[in-house]
């Protein structure tokens, strides 16, 4: 999905730990609206790439520009400040509180009774809550008010991206989604991340499935001992290939922008009446 700049465009991302290079020079662009499944063996380097990009670690070189604009992500707080929102396999929800009270978790909605006192506004983030579900993630939780734990996999999922939309995140990054779903909630998962997807939000997806990330992913990057190894189409790259790459039984497989050539155009024949002009 292009357009006129990426929402998020790292350039020669480099980290270390002692000896050891997590990062060698790491390429990596999002644009809104695009689903970027980020894939490599255990070590590959994803998860130092997604802790610069949530500013958990500073990188020691290369530039990060999001929006276009040069940034410094220092911190996490920063990273949610420019819209960046991440969902670990392990949900940071409070398993005791219904779906709306999740939602609002730190942002909670509030009305004043008799003019100076304060109260949670409980019926708007009930209200609010169901919409986003609803509207956003096809998801409907009218009527729910039991907690979470209750609840299955899936669902608490749903509520834990239902706060980063309201929080207004333009990128979500998502770190083994579907692990121990059921098909019917892998399933639902896919079509959240479609949702989003059309909601131009950019979503990196984090997986060790490959037949979950071909269902869903419009590209690939592929991570091999801190390099970038492959970054293609899902079009472009087959499932056994994007494993050779992990592995290191297939050199680089890197398409730019621009570097695919066109399909050779067919010219019609001569006394072909499909040709002939009406």
């Amino acid at each position: 999905m292009a357009s006129a700049s990426p929402l998020l465009e790292m350039t020669a991302i480099t980290k270390r730990f002692g000896g050891v290079r997590a990062l060698d020079e790491v390429d990596f662009a999002i644009d809104p609206g695009e689903v970027v499944a980020l894939v490599g063996e255990n070590g590959a380097g994803k998860s130092t790439l997604i802790k610069v990009i949530t500013g958990i670690h500073p990188p020691e070189g290369g530039s990060i520009r999001y929006r276009g604009k040069p940034v410094e992500v220092r911190s996490r707080r920063e990273s949610q400040q420019l819209g960046i929102e991440v969902l670990y396999q392990e949900l940071s929800l409070v398993g005791v509180m219904n779906a709306y009270q999740n939602v609002f978790l730190g942002k909670e909605l509030t009305k004043r009774y008799l003019g100076f006192i304060e109260l949670l506004d409980n019926e708007r983030m009930r209200l609010e809550a169901e919409r986003i579900l609803l509207e956003q993630l096809g998801m409907d939780f009218r009527g729910r008010w039991e907690p979470i734990f209750l609840m299955s996999g899936g669902q608490q999922q749903a509520i834990a991206l239902a706060r980063a939309i309201y929080a207004e995140a333009s990128l979500v990054i998502l770190d083994e989604p579907m692990a121990s779903l059921g098909v019917e909630e892998v399933e639902r998962t896919i079509a959240i991340i479609q949702r989003l997807r059309e909601s131009r939000v950019a979503v990196i997806v984090i997986s060790h499935n490959l037949e979950h990330i071909f269902a869903v992913a419009d590209r690939l990057v592929v991570l091999r001992r801190g390099r970038k190894v492959g970054d293609v189409p899902k079009d472009r790259i087959t499932p056994e290939e994007a494993i050779a790459l992990m592995v290191g039984r297939l050199e680089e497989k890197i398409v730019t922008p621009g570097t695919v050539p066109a399909p050779p155009r067919e010219e019609p024949r001569r006394g072909d009446r499909r040709s002939e002009s009406r």
